[in-house]
């Protein structure tokens, strides 16, 4: 067994552990084994679909002391003029450099791949089967929140022989076009499924979709890396919030002021995970009319789908396309600072990144772990309209502990993964002030109905 020298064993080697682990080297002088079940940083972006791009703005993601792209806007194509989205080729790539180039240089990091951790501060090779020890090495989980995704989850129904079903990532691996694809799925890896399949030249109507549920989703333009866009979404959340009569009618109103978006506007959707989606992948999605509702399916045999309402005859060549694998997880909030382990959490609502990367500065910078818990405070992540509401009063308690610590304010003001982060050469003075007014004035108000709404009160 070979014993390794370390104050921190971060498992796990995806976005949040190496958010994590930058600030941590950044700004404290310890050594960290950084291990992986995977053979290179980058999670579970090693096994995404090949068409899929962050949701988000590139610069939102990573780690704290290297921005994702060039900070750049979009010169052309349907998205001119909003933030550039890295493609899942340039995550990988991106978190490639920033272990060689920095963290393993730092002399303060070793990286471990293609390992499994067995707990009691041991580890071992998958390749050699070696075993090493980290002695007391306080333990980092930046895999509580690991997402499932098509490539590593079989689908969630019975398949016949027969029946051809693909993950979303084999997609583009097929060698002869069926009559018909069947997406199942109604979260953001179905829809990009039917965007590439769309952008590709499949016809809407050889497209079925399988919806159990509707979602609820962000629209992609007010979530940018301007402080004047940014904050003036939370402000208009806010404002329609404060005079909601109800959940429903509160996201209505945020559809009428364009922060939310749903595919059919004919049915109130049920799901509000809320990743972002563009205008122009909304209006294609909605060229798709051959939309199931039958609750989800039980099992797919070759010429039929049985769902929980019903069966839904199916072309014998059919291609059913296996985007149901849950993403995002909903494990219990816990401590982020416990005597077993330092558990990752999202902090700040929707930027898992920064908050990974907050955790990472706190624990360099403070003694406590009790004041580490007081303005760590995690938040969880929204699977249905009631989750968003409790998402956002939560994420709005945590947001307020950490930016009351003056040490905590003047670092996250640098920090481009903060999206409230203003750019030394920002410009926009007045519509940036325009906006922290409206936020000053309806943000007590907001977070109390919500709160209400929620039965948090």
């Amino acid at each position: 067994m070979g014993a390794i020298a370390a104050d921190y064993v971060v498992v796990g080697a995806g976005a949040m552990g190496m958010a994590f682990t930058d600030a941590l080297v950044e700004h404290a002088d310890v050594r960290v084994a950084l291990v992986d079940r995977r053979h290179a940083p980058g999670g579970h972006w090693l096994e995404a679909y090949p068409f899929v791009r962050l949701h988000q703005a590139s610069a939102f993601y990573g780690v704290p002391s290297t921005l994702l792209g060039g900070g750049r806007l979009q010169e052309r194509g349907p998205e001119r003029g909003l933030h550039e989205r890295a493609t899942a080729p340039e995550i990988c790539a991106y978190y490639g450099r920033v272990l060689a180039e920095r963290l393993l240089p730092s002399g303060r990091v070793e990286f471990f791949p293609a390992c499994e951790w067995l707990g009691e501060g041991r580890f071992v090779s998958r390749i050699s089967g070696v075993e090493y020890d980290v002695g007391d090495a306080r333990v980092v989980d930046a895999h509580y929140l690991a997402p499932a995704i098509p490539a590593e989850t079989p689908p969630p129904f019975a398949v016949d022989d027969g029946a051809r079903v693909v993950p979303v990532n084999d997609l583009v691996t097929l060698e002869e076009a069926p009559s018909q694809y069947v997406v199942v799925g109604a979260g953001k890896t179905a829809t990009d499924a039917c965007v590439w399949l769309l952008a590709n030249g499949v016809e809407p109507d050889d497209i079925t979709w399988v919806r159990p549920r509707e979602p609820w989703m962000l629209n992609r333009a007010v979530v940018q890396p301007n402080p004047a866009i940014f904050l003036g979404m939370a402000a208009d959340i806010m404002e329609v919030a404060a005079a909601a009569p109800s959940i429903d009618e509160l996201f209505l109103g945020l559809e009428e002021r364009g922060v939310l978006v749903r595919i059919d506007r004919s049915v109130t959707p049920t799901m509000a995970k809320t990743p972002t989606l563009a205008e122009w992948e909304l209006e294609r999605l909605r060229t798709i009319e051959n939309v199931m509702r039958l609750g989800h399916v039980h099992s797919v045999e070759r010429g039929r789908m049985v769902c929980t309402n019903g069966t839904v005859p199916l072309a014998t060549d059919a291609v059913v396309v296996h985007a149901a694998a849950p993403g995002l997880r909903y494990p219990p909030l816990v401590p982020v600072w416990r005597p077993e382990a330092i558990t990752l959490q999202a902090i700040r609502t929707g930027f898992p990144c920064f908050g990974a990367a907050l955790i990472g500065f706190v624990e360099a910078t403070m003694d406590s772990d009790e004041e580490k818990n007081r303005v760590c405070r995690p938040t969880p992540y929204s699977n249905t309209p009631l989750d968003w509401l409790e998402m956002q009063v939560i994420g709005g308690r945590s947001s307020a502990a950490f930016s009351e610590d003056p040490t905590i304010k003047a670092w996250a003001k640098d920090i481009a993964l903060n999206p409230t982060h203003v750019p030394a050469d920002y410009d926009d003075g007045a519509a940036l002030a325009a906006v922290r007014d409206r936020l000053r004035t309806s943000m007590a108000p907001g977070r109390a109905r919500m709160a209400e709404l929620a039965g948090m009160a």
